[in-house]
């Protein structure tokens, strides 16, 4: 099972100003909410959470999340970003308790050249990049490994046909297809003919609607 520590503050103001003065001061809003506690907000250090993201699979990894001196084990729920900036606005986080099965997207590692790549020169086309599983906090893995070694051109892999560890319920369907091993795509440019404009791209007029930020 994958984990991470953090850190973490309460904060009692709430609201949109309250959030823009935190972010300028390097802090991101948050909560922390779960089975038999209320929500409760919080402040997460932006660099550190930043960090995080960067060495974890945010979606399965199991945060030791420290209040103020009190250690609850999370996992990250929701990450709301800023539409077209890099900021990040709120995060939420879903406390764990023992023994009680939480919903996570595992992630795909493909491991292996298909025999259609090797011999055919054909192309793997990975269509999940991960699956949705019920499973208990202490066995969540980091990964699910997906072997394509045997798969010749023409070829897929489904999710029924994934080797997993032991206490996974899948809740991806199971005849979606993993990946598959397909011929290349030939590229044709089309010019248009002689003497004919090629047709203008459109003007656009209205200009796009800013989202709101998070409180």
């Amino acid at each position: 099972m994958p984990t991470a520590q953090l850190s973490a503050s309460t904060r009692n103001s709430s609201g949109k100003g309250a959030a823009r003065k935190l972010r300028s001061a390097g802090q991101i809003p948050a909560v922390i909410y779960g089975h038999a506690r209320e929500p409760q907000p919080l402040a997460v250090p932006t660099r550190e959470f930043e960090k995080l993201l960067e060495r974890v699979s945010a979606e399965s990894t199991v945060i030791d999340l420290d209040v103020s001196g009190t250690v609850a084990r999370t996992l990250i729920r929701e990450i709301q970003r800023h539409p077209f900036k890099k900021q990040i606005l709120h995060v939420d986080f879903q406390e764990l308790v023992a023994g009680e099965k939480v919903t996570v997207e595992i992630p795909l590692v493909f491991v292996g050249t298909p025999e259609g790549v090797r011999l055919s020169g054909a192309l793997l086309e990975q269509i999940l990049h991960s699956i949705e599983v019920l499973v208990d906090p202490a066995n969540i893995p980091n990964h699910i490994d997906v072997d394509v070694t045997n798969l010749a051109m023409g070829h897929s892999l489904h999710v029924n046909e994934l080797s997993l560890p032991a206490g996974l319920e899948v809740l991806t369907e199971q005849d979606a297809t993993v990946c598959a091993v397909v011929a290349p795509r030939a590229v044709v440019e089309e010019t248009p003919a002689e003497g004919v404009e090629a047709p203008a791209e459109p003007e656009l007029i209205r200009k796009p609607k800013e989202e709101e930020e998070a409180k």
